[in-house]
């Protein structure tokens, strides 16, 4: 795809910023491994050789009889006696030795006259973040072999519960931001385009909209309705929409008296495309300024309401939740220093990207 003259001063003054260039590739890449999660950290493998057929149980269901097995539950991919199974070729096979056939398969090593006839190829962090293992005598644990930041107070792996967790405070952020950005400029735009009885009326709706308390708002909806993803992105967006509406409203007042704009309605250019093409490039630098507010603002806030306990759910990966548990488990500082570390990296990545956005569409900065 072409891109025009303005977009392509546009990237150059952003790729000038090195700073905001490096932090994109680096939160791409890190957003691009969170988004394929399944793959990275995973109690499932990836890949299963059994008696010469390949499947893939991270994407697919198999029962355990169908690796010769007794139960038709999901294989527990986990146990000695599913790798006894996919590695001896079925249940013939483990039974030659009863008793201590599953012993050595956790082993690798099948014994008896079984000879290993299938393989499974494990994810990096062979842990989802709902699994618990059982193994561990301590909770939290610190980091160690298996667990290389730790795990919590259920014996969950802290990395798998963190690449999960970014990725839904990311999604949540990147949600949040854009549809509100998409509703504030256009509420904005209407604002301060026509002016008069449609301003008024929008400016006293907006004053009463923004006193309701959303920390109580979120407490009562959270007692009546079981609160999820969606409905928590869904109300934030209800009492965030009105974050850019002051700036593009303002911008919108100061431009629409200008000789260009009253040339275009001269020459019948419909109101639409006159507010949308011609003022709001204008109003963008004022716009992307606030961008880094509203991004950080969203993941704080969901961050904050996982601490207090009414965000979501205990079986969603939090980050919050991650440093819920750091205040209550002192002496177990890798909690903390996890939770930490991840909230700054990612906090100071988007700063950065945005910060060098908005130097990117500001005009009067060229990079050389």
């Amino acid at each position: 795809m072409k891109l025009s003259p303005i977009a392509r001063r546009r990237w150059r003054n952003f790729s000038a910023n090195r700073r905001a260039f490096y932090s994109l590739w680096i939160m791409s890449a890190l957003l691009f491994v969170s988004l394929f999660a399944e793959f990275v950290a995973n109690d499932k493998p990836l890949l299963v050789s059994y008696r010469g057929e390949w499947r893939v149980p991270v994407l697919n269901f198999y029962s355990e009889q169908q690796y010769g097995g007794e139960f038709g539950s999901e294989a527990d991919y986990t146990s000695a006696e599913v790798k006894c199974l996919i590695r001896s070729g079925g249940l013939d096979a483990c039974l030659d030795d009863p008793q201590g056939i599953f012993k050595d398969a956790a082993d690798g090593v099948v014994a008896g006259e079984a000879v290993e006839k299938g393989w499974m190829l494990w994810p990096l962090i062979p842990y989802h973040f709902t699994t618990v293992n059982y193994d561990v005598l301590t909770a939290p644990s610190a980091p160690d072999v298996n667990h290389w930041l730790g795990t919590d107070d259920e014996t969950r792996d802290i990395g798998a519960r963190i690449i999960y967790g970014f990725r839904i405070s990311m999604l949540f952020a990147l949600t949040v931001t854009i549809v509100t950005s998409v509703l504030g400029i256009a509420a904005g735009a209407v604002q301060g385009f026509f002016g008069g009885w449609v301003d008024l009326f929008f400016q006293r709706f907006i004053e009463i909209w923004t006193s309701m308390p959303t920390l109580y708002v979120l407490i009562i909806l959270g007692s009546i309705f079981r609160m999820n993803f969606y409905l928590l992105t869904l109300i934030i967006i209800a009492f965030g929409w009105t974050a850019l509406v002051g700036v593009v409203r303002a911008e919108f007042l100061r431009a629409r008296n200008f000789e260009y704009v009253r040339a275009a309605q001269a020459l019948g250019v419909s109101d639409r495309t006159v507010m949308f093409r011609h003022i709001l490039p204008n109003a963008l630098v004022a716009t992307v300024t606030l961008l880094p507010f509203i991004i950080v603002g969203a993941i704080a806030t969901l961050t904050g309401l996982d601490f207090l306990g009414f965000g979501l759910p205990a079986s969603y990966p939090s980050l919050g939740e991650l440093a819920q548990q750091a205040k209550r488990y002192i002496m177990s500082p890798h909690l903390g220093i996890a939770a930490f570390v991840t909230m700054t990296v990612m906090l100071s990545l988007l700063v950065f990207i945005f910060e060098g956005v908005r130097d990117a569409f500001d005009p009067r900065k060229i990079y050389v």
